[in-house]
């Protein structure tokens, strides 16, 4: 199979990219608690999978602890696996990322995976030193991809290295964002997919809270520069918002005029049965997914139809 026959896999019949995220690690034990088992980590990505997949056109999950889940994900619904491990070191400046140490593309594909996903954090004002280091990161495993004739899906999370005030991170995140979506669209990098934030902070946009950072219109400037910043396709990650925020941001966006390709979606659609599975079990969390699971997927699907842009073919 070719590269666009994989992608043509994680997609809908009409070409949107509606992925379901459970790769979490890390940020899953923090939401459920430290003493969370492995096994049960792997449980309760099994539960998202069997309960959610058959409304979306694919899922990403990682070989540490969802290859159960993927094994009983639905027959029509598409697998991305991550290889990257989660976090990264704190003592050390840069935000350098990892691989997990007994993966490897092949390896991935062979066990069915039908894309790779990577995850690098970005400044691309970052000290010149550290992102070239990052680039020949990407470069390497876009290698791989490229031997194993599988799609890339690079996702990056941007940061300020120099400041960590969350009001500033929001006034330069626009720039932040797009800046690293030109750095990586250049094809050097092997991206099939690009997996993004939106450009901005959304509680900062007038009308949607209480303290106004952007107004609508240069919010809107910012959705339209963004998807100006390359021909590649781009996919939006939801970032923990709520599922309601997460969907007037894609409304938002295609007001804007922006041409995203779908989503990634993880939290804004199952954290509830996080608390569910952590305060009351299984079967309770089984249940929170086939209600407001369901449902929250269902109004993400809707919105999707009619506000992102098809793959082209």
């Amino acid at each position: 199979m070719s590269k666009q026959d994989y992608l043509k896999n994680l997609c809908t019949p009409s070409g949107i990219i509606a992925a379901l995220a459970i790769d979490q690690r890390g940020a899953l034990r923090r939401m459920m608690g430290e003493e969370i088992t492995a096994e049960q980590v792997s449980e309760f990505k099994t539960l998202i999978s069997q309960d959610l997949t058959p409304y979306a056109s694919s899922i990403l999950l990682d070989p540490e602890y969802g290859w159960a889940a993927a094994g009983k994900r639905d027959k029509a619904c598409g697998l991305i696996m991550a290889y990257e491990k989660t976090g990264y070191d704190k003592t050390v400046k840069g935000r350098y990322p990892d691989l997990i140490d007994n993966a490897s593309v092949y390896n991935l594909k062979e066990q069915g995976a039908e894309a790779i996903k990577l995850l690098i954090y970005f400044d691309v004002d970052e000290d010149q030193a550290v992102n070239q280091r990052k680039a020949a990161f990407v470069e390497r495993v876009a290698s791989e991809c490229k031997a194993e004739e599988i799609p890339l899906f690079l996702e990056i999370l941007t940061y300020d290295s120099e400041n960590d005030d969350p009001i500033y991170n929001a006034k330069v995140k626009p720039h932040k964002v797009i800046g690293a979506m030109k750095f990586f669209a250049d094809p050097r990098f092997g991206v099939d997919v690009l997996k993004v934030e939106v450009p901005v902070v959304m509680k900062y946009v007038e009308g949607f809270g209480d303290e106004v950072l952007y107004s609508q219109a240069e919010a809107k400037g910012f959705f339209k520069a963004q998807s100006d910043a390359t021909a590649l396709p781009f996919i939006f990650l939801s970032a923990g918002v709520s599922a309601s925020l997460f969907q007037k941001t894609l409304e938002f966006a295609k007001q804007a005029g922006s041409e995203f390709n779908g989503v990634l979606c993880g939290r804004a659609t199952w954290a509830g049965a996080a608390e569910s599975y952590k305060s009351q079990g299984v079967k309770e969390a089984s249940d929170w997914l086939k209600t407001q699971g369901k449902q929250n997927i269902s109004a993400l699907l809707e919105v999707l139809e009619r506000t992102a842009t098809p793959l082209k073919s």
